[in-house]
């Protein structure tokens, strides 16, 4: 007979009489995977813990404690789910753990805290018009998550770097970077597998259609549909057909609509081989993002990205990319799917009367980030660019009016000159305005 108390299927429920605990069995709905509100407190001064990304584990803010956490590496191992009404159902629902909702009124944006931290700031977007309310229990409970390795310290490095990489940013950036304050956040997202297989069927505008339909003999060539156009011999459009299929593994789609899409693109490189059961103990001190992009939009989206993907490979098996007619049958097996929370530094800093954002990957101190551009600086460099072209302009212009032989050849150099100016200015302005807009 077991002695551990209160018994399996039992939780502490609210008692009318102090000093009395009561307890009470699970309803059948809790009772899937069930989870008890986690309280952190320090088990040696009673002081409130938090989550160090210096050594994974929970740190008394008060006298320094240190209790590692006791968890497993599952990475590739971590349980998926197939798209059934059951699934999702079964998923277990809520943070595991009493927590704060942050709700900013600028962009509209809900973070989950801690309940013993203290913030009247958004991450996403600086803004201090927030409403802390009860953080809601009736969504999906992350499964997974990366937990934190960069430190705050990391982040000034990395960011210091960052923002001198470039001639075209203001020279006074690197004091931002020991000033901004870096916010840990868990933002959701989305893994997704799947296989997908596809026939497909165009024409395709060849050169040396023998040589080809000899050489690569899995293409399927059907004469009677052999078209010859006759404008150049030896040319002609040719039907051809194969199948493709392949194997999407941890697609990842972001569950945020607060963050541009550009930037978490540039913070690829997580490594989900490093994926750890989720905990509450994890989120303990830090902030977290509900998603707000729900399964079913998320799938949609991997699934337009994993039909252009096999369309892609579809038109690679042709003999040549000039095609017409395209048609493609596909279909999708063997969906699954995950929801993870991944570790991001979030950083607003403020340059002139703009505010700009940084993200920084919480496990490998990958940045990604908008930059202010100093476009006195440009114009400078572009005007002294444009100088030498000028120059020799006029020197052509001064001897060819005075007839003078070498009047044309210094015009062709100034002509270069100048074609030289033009593609340097496109392409400096085109970087500069992606560093600010990114």
């Amino acid at each position: 007979m077991s002695n551990s108390f209160p018994p399996e299927g039992y939780v502490q429920t609210k008692s009318a009489v102090s000093g009395i605990e009561v307890y009470r069995p699970l309803k059948p709905e809790e009772l899937e995977e069930a989870r008890p509100v986690v309280d952190f407190r320090c088990p040696n001064c009673d002081g409130a813990t938090a989550y160090s990304a210096d050594n994974g584990g929970l740190t008394c803010t008060f006298c320094g404690y240190h209790e590692a956490p006791q968890v497993e590496i599952v990475g590739k191992g971590a349980q998926e789910f197939e798209f059934t009404v059951e699934t999702v159902e079964r998923s277990t629902n809520g943070w595991g753990q009493e927590r704060k909702e942050l709700v900013c009124s600028s962009c509209a944006s809900h973070i989950t805290l801690s309940s013993e931290m203290l913030s009247h700031t958004c991450p996403f977007c600086g803004s201090n018009a927030v409403v802390q309310t009860r953080a809601p229990q009736d969504v999906l409970r992350p499964r997974f998550l990366v937990p934190f390795v960069t430190t705050t310290e990391n982040c000034r490095q990395i960011t210091a770097e960052f923002l001198q990489k470039s001639w075209m940013l203001p020279n006074n950036l690197q004091n931002l970077a020991r000033s901004t304050e870096y916010t840990p956040i868990y933002i959701p997202f989305w893994t997704f597998d799947a296989r997908t297989q596809a026939t497909w069927r165009a024409e395709v505008y060849n050169t040396d259609a023998s040589r080809r339909r000899h050489s690569a003999p899995n293409w399927k060539w059907e004469r009677p549909f052999l078209l010859k156009l006759g404008d150049r011999e030896g040319s002609q459009w040719d039907w051809e057909s194969g199948a493709v299929s392949l194997v999407t593994d941890d697609m990842l789609v972001s569950g945020s609509s607060q963050i541009s899409l550009t930037l978490l693109k540039q913070l690829r490189g997580y490594r989900l081989g490093e994926l750890v059961p989720y905990e509450p103990t994890f989120l303990a001190g830090l902030s977290a993002q509900a998603y707000d992009v729900d399964l079913e939009t998320a799938w949609a989206s991997a699934r337009r990205s994993m039909r252009a993907k096999t369309k892609d490979a579809c038109q690679e098996q042709a003999s040549a990319r000039n095609m017409r007619n395209f048609s493609m049958n596909l279909d999708f097996s063997d969906e699954s799917w995950r929801y993870i929370l991944l570790p991001i530094y979030l950083a607003n800093y403020r340059y002139g009367n703009k505010v700009f954002q940084v993200l920084i990957n919480g496990q490998t101190g990958t940045i990604a980030g908008q930059r202010p551009v100093d476009w006195r600086k440009v114009a400078k460099v572009l005007g002294l660019w444009f100088l030498p072209g000028l120059l020799l302009a006029i020197a052509s212009a001064v001897l060819l009016a005075n007839e003078n032989g070498i009047g044309g050849a210094i015009m062709l150099a100034a002509g270069f000159a100048m074609l030289a100016w033009i593609i340097f200015a496109i392409i400096t302005v085109s970087k500069a305005g992606k560093m600010a807009d990114a």
